[in-house]
């Protein structure tokens, strides 16, 4: 169909991600992540990553599948603490971090799907995150300078598209999707569903399909849980 961004293949999809690569990820925990594409890309071996991503999956499931398979190099994370193997790449020197408070990360990506290079935000200040920062004084008070981000590639989750690329995220998947859609040179979503155009309602699209390249179905989506917590009787 003209126009139509749908593409058959998950490893078509990733095929020209690089090594050394610049990836914003979507997701919160194990809620809404791109599953299918980090598999692809974990078939496809690519090496020395840079992924940016509110967290890095777990041990054995998003993210942390390329992290076992020591294809990334550098984190940008908010928040690290469900990977063992994250500790120990980390502890034993294989894997940057680059730990950035939850708001600050996405405004900072949220800036470069705008096209804006930096922002001065009081997080952060008096703190380990400010080393190397650039400060300045507004009315009095003291914020830092924080960039903006930009990906070679975002990979994206969202639950229904038409064949143009409008996105729509279901619940709590609209976390940090659609910053990462706008924030990729190239996004690659994949969806649980795909309409027709004029199916879908103009006021329920989150993601414009400006923002998007590439576009796959998936299937046989699991729902994990990140932890699970249980009250004794």
């Amino acid at each position: 169909m003209k126009n139509s961004k749908v593409i058959t293949s998950f490893s078509e999809a990733v095929s020209d991600i690089h090594n050394g690569s610049t990836l914003i990820v979507g997701g919160f925990g194990l809620c809404g992540i791109p599953e299918k594409l980090i598999q692809a890309l974990r078939d496809q071996g690519t090496k020395d990553l840079t992924v940016v991503s509110n967290n890095c999956g777990v041990d054995n499931w998003g993210l942390g599948l390329l992290l076992a398979n020591k294809q990334i190099k550098k984190m940008v994370s908010s928040y690290v603490g469900e990977n063992k193997i994250f500790e120990k790449q980390f502890l034993s020197g294989e894997l940057e971090v680059e730990l950035t408070p939850q708001g600050t990360l996405a405004e900072r990506i949220r800036a470069g799907g705008a096209g804006i290079p930096g922002f001065y935000t009081a997080t952060g200040i008096g703190t380990q995150i400010a080393d190397g920062k650039e400060i300045k004084e507004f009315d009095g008070k003291s914020y830092l300078l924080e960039r903006g981000i930009v990906g070679d590639f975002a990979l994206v989750k969202a639950w229904k598209a038409d064949t143009l690329g409008n996105l729509v995220y279901r619940k709590t998947s609209r976390n940090f999707n659609p910053l990462a859609a706008m924030a990729g040179k190239i996004t690659i979503a994949e969806v649980e569903e795909i309409v027709e155009p004029g199916e879908l309602d103009p006021e329920e699209i989150h993601t414009p399909s400006i923002y998007v390249q590439r576009l796959l179905v998936g299937t046989n989506y699991q729902k994990r849980i990140e932890r699970l917590t249980v009250q004794e009787a």
